[in-house]
């Protein structure tokens, strides 16, 4: 994505990291991009296609340059609860509401989009799926909620070490797998995703 995208104005731009891991939580993020982004967001474009480098540093430059950003977050207890999907619309609307102004409407990465009762948008409010590939303020969101998401496994590596966070994110890797076998699930673990289920069952403790 070049800086000849066109931004909407005053539309907020939603997408979300996180839905697939074992562990952690969903975390998404809401954007309002100016209306003539400078140059330090040249090559703004889906989380997935840049590398970690190019989205801390685009990273910094949206929150520096958006008029209004946004993160909102749904933990494993929550997802466990609900289920990922519904987590992942309440992390949505948690953005949109964290939002310090008003979108005059509403992309949202995909195909299903976040309850707008209470939000108090009366815009558009519309899903695109592959919108990271095609609206930049949603390429801007799949950034800072990537980065968030990342950044808060690094941490959580430190506080539940052995399991390799830092490195894999939560997403169920060989490594990763191994450290589940060994060690089973800490608070961090998605218990209603496979194999965290089955690993809880062989942690539990017997009569």
């Amino acid at each position: 994505m070049s800086l000849a995208w066109p931004v909407r104005h005053g539309l907020a731009g939603v997408d979300e990291a996180g839905r697939g891991p074992l562990a952690g939580p969903v975390v998404a993020a809401a954007v309002i991009l100016p209306d003539r982004p400078s140059v330090s967001l040249a090559g703004l474009d889906d989380s997935k296609k840049l590398t970690a480098a190019a989205r801390e540093r685009l990273a910094v430059a949206i929150r520096a340059e958006a008029p209004a950003w946004a993160l909102g977050w749904a933990d494993a207890g929550e997802i466990d609860a609900i289920n990922i999907l519904q987590a992942t619309l309440q992390a949505m609307r948690r953005a949109l509401l964290a939002l310090p102004m008003r979108p005059s409407g509403v992309q949202v990465d995909g195909n299903r989009l976040p309850d707008r009762a209470g939000l108090g948008i009366d815009g558009e409010f519309v899903a695109i799926v592959g919108g990271d590939r095609l609206e930049a303020a949603i390429a801007a969101a799949s950034i800072l909620a990537k980065t968030a998401r990342d950044a808060h496994m690094a941490a959580a590596d430190l506080a539940h070490p052995g399991y390799g966070f830092a490195v894999h994110k939560g997403y169920g890797t060989a490594r990763h797998l191994a450290a589940l076998a060994r060690l089973g699930p800490c608070p961090l673990h998605r218990r209603s995703f496979q194999p965290v289920r089955s690993a809880s069952v062989r942690a539990a403790p017997t009569e």
